[in-house]
């Protein structure tokens, strides 16, 4: 489960971070604004659009996170006796 909380985090903030990069390029035609105005609009767009998907990215981790723990990895077995059992979560 935290594998998939970092692995959604980081791939959602650099999904949001490249959505808001793009965006900021395709207003760059926009004449009536300073270059200053557009830099700091970028960089804003790309802290901003970085949280918005490292937050989404970190819920949905977690989630498959979770779904892996219990259905797939969480086959455990005795040491004493052999027995393979789910741990409860």
């Amino acid at each position: 489960m935290k594998f998939g909380i970092i692995a959604g985090t980081l791939c959602g903030a650099a999904r949001g971070a490249s959505a808001a990069l793009a965006a900021s390029r395709a207003s760059l035609t926009s004449a009536h604004l300073s270059p200053l105005s557009l830099t700091l609009g970028s960089i804003s767009g790309a802290i901003l659009g970085s949280l918005a998907g490292a937050i989404s990215g970190c819920t949905l981790g977690a989630q498959v996170g979770k779904q892996l723990d219990h259905y797939a990895l969480a086959n455990n077995i005795c040491l004493t006796c052999g027995t393979r059992f789910n741990l409860p979560i």
